[in-house]
């Protein structure tokens, strides 16, 4: 499932994710919105959930209205998937208009726990918890892969269940002044400094939220999301929330894709930009593979000084 899936990145997703030839269930809060972002495809392509009743899971792509604001609401749209992507934010992600924007800028800063970065992200994450819970209930391995019969050698890899599309500068905001300062070039970018209606913050939590829900889950922090960089360009990975750059928004598609089937994603927050006429490698894996599991504390300070360097 994708979340946002009408914004600028989250189309994006659900275009990578069908070009792999993936199913995908998309989470919007305007179908008709949804046919109009989503359908460069063929009418026969794409079902509504209306349409495909019980069975329109299997379609190629299916578009599930959605409050990514109600816990319950995201619960019953995703039954029965294997994973999600979260691309959605409190401020609109795509063509709106100013009004619209006016909206839930608003609603952000009015309702700043209500945002939907703080209940939807929580939410997926106990949906697959309850679904991993039944799976063993009814004798199943609950979602995370395992062995048979007691045979190690059958055991899969762990897959993200949960990932999320976050920020670089999160955590910035609530450095303490040493910090800044020894960081300064990472905590003087307009974003961090400015951080309208606490947007940094609100992601923040609900980053911590999901590291403690338990549920396998990978979390993605690009630099600055610019569609004239060059896409398919390297991505530069780190820890510590130190990252500054330009990545284009076609390669965050393909990394959050690329996490889906990377079990060296799982339990770790990263950063990402790209590096400009460079190839990315065949696989993210083994960048992935020599980040920190946030379970172990996350990089040193040392290493975050040496990745900031």
């Amino acid at each position: 499932a994708v979340a946002g899936a009408t914004g600028r990145t989250g189309s994006l997703v659900v275009k990578e994710l069908r070009r792999r030839g993936v199913n995908v269930v998309a989470l919007v809060r305007s179908v008709e919105k949804a046919e109009e972002v989503l359908l460069g495809l063929q009418p026969d392509e794409t079902t509504t959930a209306a349409a495909a009743g019980a069975g329109g899971r299997g379609a190629d792509l299916t578009i599930v209205q959605c409050d990514l604001g109600d816990p319950m609401d995201i619960k019953s749209a995703v039954e029965g998937t294997d994973a999600s992507v979260w691309c959605a934010t409190g401020f609109s992600d795509g063509p709106s208009s100013m009004l619209d924007r006016i909206k839930n800028v608003l609603g952000v800063a009015l309702r700043p726990k209500q945002s939907i970065d703080a209940v939807g992200v929580v939410a997926l994450a106990e949906a697959y918890a309850e679904a991993a819970e039944v799976g063993k209930v009814n004798g199943g391995e609950g979602g995370g892969g395992g062995g048979v019969n007691g045979d190690d050698s059958t055991i899969e890899p762990l897959l993200p269940k949960v990932i999320m599309l976050s920020s670089a500068g999160v955590t910035r905001p609530s450095w303490d002044d040493d910090k800044k300062q020894q960081l300064v070039g990472a905590a003087e970018i307009p974003i961090v400094r400015l951080n309208p209606f606490g947007i940094l913050d609100i992601k923040a939590e609900a980053e911590d939220k999901l590291r403690g829900s338990g549920t396998p889950y990978c979390i993605f922090r690009p630099g600055g999301l610019n569609d004239s960089w060059p896409a398919g360009s390297r991505p530069v990975f780190s820890q510590g929330d130190v990252a500054v750059g330009r990545i284009n928004r076609v390669d965050v598609a393909k990394i959050l894709v690329d996490c889906l089937s990377t079990p060296e994603a799982t339990g770790k927050t990263f950063e990402g930009i790209s590096a400009a006429g460079y190839p990315p490698s065949k696989s993210i894996g083994p960048a992935l593979a020599r980040l920190s599991l946030d379970a172990e504390g996350g990089p040193s300070s040392e290493a975050v000084l040496a990745m900031y360097g």
